[in-house]
């Protein structure tokens, strides 16, 4: 592979920015990799594991003559992060983001882009429910999707320049409008996500009564949805605050097909379950047939999960 970008600034090193740094690097990707973290003990370790080749206090030094930012805070972090760089950053230079909400963060960011830089909202759909600069790994986005939303006039070569790197790393590209993108997730990520917090919730009250069998006994299911509850927390609450709408919107459509399944199993409706699970059941098929997972036991996962997507 040969370097696309001469200097590259993560803003932010969680799972997303510390596996794309190990991709960039195994493929030579980047020139140099800088990053900032606002702990400074995520600073260290990122230092310590070679994640970055500089690691600054401030996202406004580390930006600083760099020709790609990529910004991988929680959304509700983007406006501040943003008015900070923004003087500081090189003309030419590419701004994108990792965020799973993209309107909000079109809101929150774009007003502090100076003209000449080219911003580039983006969202790799790859992710475990790990976070912190040791979490990540070099194959993360092999054969995942990474959405980017760009604007209409967005500079062509800018565009095609990142979506270089965004191929080389491994992914497959799409670009979306940015209002449709966040439906999107709210149907495919968001909602499911905040699903699995709910039923482990639910669980939560359950253990008060026996903590032992609810642990001792959780089935494939439950261990998901365990799985998928564990993720970060702050990234989560931001995602469902800037979503809201579209979200709200997913988990009303969510009440009413319950609603017709909690009707079919009072009134004992055998065929309607039946030719409901079989509907479900195809959409499965799918993703296998597209590659998105595996058919193989325990969805082919061994040890941690390194599945879910944000």
């Amino acid at each position: 592979m040969t370097v696309i970008y001469q200097k590259v600034a993560l803003i932010g090193l969680g799972l997303i920015a510390s596996s794309m740094a190990h991709a960039m690097r195994a493929k030579g990707l980047a020139g140099q990799i800088v990053g900032h973290a606002k702990s400074a003990e995520t600073r260290a370790v990122a230092l310590e594991i070679g994640l970055c080749d500089q690691v600054f206090a401030t996202a406004a030094e580390a930006v600083a003559g760099a020709d790609l930012v990529v910004l991988a805070v929680p959304v509700g972090a983007m406006a501040a992060i943003a008015a900070e760089i923004g003087p500081h950053l090189a003309a030419g230079a590419t701004v994108s983001d990792v965020g799973s909400v993209k309107q909000a963060v079109i809101a929150a960011v774009q007003p502090h882009i100076p003209m000449g830089v080219h911003f580039i909202p983006g969202h790799p759909m790859a992710g475990t429910e790990y976070s912190g600069p040791r979490s990540g790994f070099a194959t993360l986005f092999d054969n995942r999707w990474w959405l980017l939303t760009p604007a209409a006039d967005t500079d062509n070569q800018a565009l095609n320049r990142l979506r270089d790197l965004v191929h080389a790393m491994g992914a497959k590209v799409d670009t979306m409008d940015p209002a449709h993108h966040d439906l999107v997730l709210a149907v495919v990520s968001h909602t499911p996500h905040l699903i699995a917090y709910t039923m482990v919730g639910v669980a939560d009250h359950l253990a008060q009564v026996s903590n032992s069998e609810v642990i001792q006994y959780s089935a494939t299911g439950f261990r998901d949805f365990t799985r998928i509850a564990s993720s970060d927390p702050t990234m989560w609450r931001d995602v469902f605050l800037t979503n809201k709408d579209a979200v709200l919107d997913i988990l009303g459509r969510f009440a009413e097909e319950l609603f017709v399944l909690q009707r079919a199993i009072r009134m004992g409706d055998g065929d309607q379950l039946f030719d409901y699970f079989t509907r479900t059941r195809a959409i499965r098929r799918g993703i296998i047939e597209a590659g998105q997972d595996t058919s193989a036991p325990d969805f082919g996962r061994v040890g941690p999960s390194k599945t879910h997507d944000a």
